[in-house]
Order: C-alpha cells, then structure tokens, then sequence
C-alpha cells in the first residue's frame, strides 16, 4: 500500500474493523485518505430463522457511521441458528416465505444503517426441491420489495450455472440492470462431486476464461459498474491483482466506448 496503487476502490469485510484500534482500523484510516471504499458483510446472516444478531448490526451502523463507505454490501444467504455460526454462506430455498424473510431483513438493516444496501448472490452446491422461484427471480423480487439494489457476482453466477444446469445469460436477463450497483469476479476450483463435475467459488486462482465472457456479457447489458476482484486464498503478488483488475477495467472501457 505504500506505493498507493492506482486501482479505483477497496473493499473490506466489515467484520474484520469492527474493534476499536489496531492494525486493521490503522489500515482502514490509510486506505481511507486515498481511496473510495466499500464495506462487504459476510456476517449478518440475513436469511437465517433467527432474529438478526442486535449487537452486530449496532457495530456494522457505528463502522459505517464511521467509514462513510461509498457501498454496503451482505449476502443473500444464512450462515447462524440457535446461537452456532457456520463457516460458509448456506444457500436458501427459494420460495415465498424466505423472500418474505429476506424482504423484512433487508428492510430492518436499511432503516438501521439510514441508506440501501446491496445484497449478493452466493455459489450454492446443493438446491431445494421445494424452491418455487428461479434464483435471479427471488433476487429480482427481493429488490422489487425491499427497494435494496445488488452486488452480482459473476463468478457466483457462472459456478452455479454449471453446478445446476441453467443457461447463465437466462440470469442476466432476469435481474432489474438498474438495481446492480456493483459486480464481483474471482476464480473458481473444479472439483469430482457425486454426480460429476462440480465447481467451488474458491477464491484462490485467476478469473476463468468463461467468466470474463460472462462479465463482458453482464457489462454489455448493465452498463459499467464498480467492479471488484476477489481472492482470499493462495495470495498471489499484488502486481497478479492488478492484471486481473487491468482485464475488468478493459472490459468497462470497451462497454463506454460502444456508440449509444
């Protein structure tokens, strides 16, 4: 960070800065004089059957009082009930009571954090047989409902196309363009599963060829949006960050460049 890197945005779990002090509020105070920022939740567990954790959501609304961070952004997943938390973000069925669910969530974290946030869609390796919505129908429905707009992770998309059999374009064009204020990107990991192939959002290698013609596509349709790369695992040089954010930067330039 000392030679500030010339990239357009961070984006920081929030979890990781909600103590007061310490090395990681002395880096966020840094990044925060020379960049824009944008704070990701992995935490709040929005969709579980439990009431919203009182005390998280107290320290997300004084960390983004603090940061005043140009997104907020969380899943649309579970990931706690009955007090255990899991090391994952669990997929939901999606059906009308979980949207329902999720409507009232989204609407509470809003009113609390005072702004709209954003929420996600998550890589999922199993799917309900009682789900009566389509993925991108509950996440447009969900929008529609609770007025939050939505983080579309491409990599996510494209994972889940192949782990469940769905034309990933047929998602694209089932979500409201208007309401995606952000994208993600990263690497997948593929992997023998029972019933053959299967690919886990791995965070921990380059962007797929496949999803960068994903992105493209996403990008031809929505528009430019803040894009994000993410790798959490297996970290390379910083210099392999940047050329994965060169590559999305081309992407958004050749969508701006197209005569309207």
């Amino acid at each position: 960070m000392a030679r500030r890197p010339a990239v357009p945005f961070f984006e920081l779990h929030s979890e990781n800065f909600f103590a007061a002090g310490g090395p990681n509020r002395e880096l966020l105070d840094a990044l925060r004089e020379d960049y824009p920022l944008s704070l990701h939740g992995v935490g709040l567990s929005l969709g579980a059957a439990d009431a919203l954790d009182a005390e998280h959501l107290a320290q997300l609304r004084a960390l983004v009082a603090q940061v005043e961070p140009g997104l907020v952004s969380e899943h649309v997943c579970w990931g706690a009930i009955d007090g255990r938390h899991y090391n994952d973000l669990l997929p939901l069925p999606y059906t009308e009571e979980a949207l329902a669910l999720m409507t009232q969530r989204v609407q509470q974290v809003q009113e609390t954090l005072g702004r709209t946030i954003l929420v996600e869609n998550v890589s999922s390796y199993i799917h309900f047989t009682h789900s009566t919505l389509r993925e991108w129908e509950f996440l447009a429905e969900l929008s529609r409902r609770s007025g939050c707009g939505l983080l579309l992770d491409v990599n996510n998309v494209y994972v889940n196309s192949v782990n469940h059999g769905f034309d990933p374009l047929d998602f694209l064009d089932g979500i409201p363009g208007e309401r995606v204020g952000e994208m993600h990107l990263a690497g997948f990991t593929r992997k023998q599963g029972l019933g053959g192939e299967l690919l886990i959002d791995s965070h921990n290698r380059r962007v797929d060829d496949a999803v960068w013609d994903l992105y493209a596509a996403a990008v031809q349709r929505f528009g430019p949006k803040p894009s994000l790369i993410e790798w959490d695992q297996d970290l390379p040089d910083f210099a392999v960050l940047e050329d994965e954010a060169r590559i999305a930067t081309e992407h958004l330039h050749a969508r701006a460049a197209v005569p309207a």
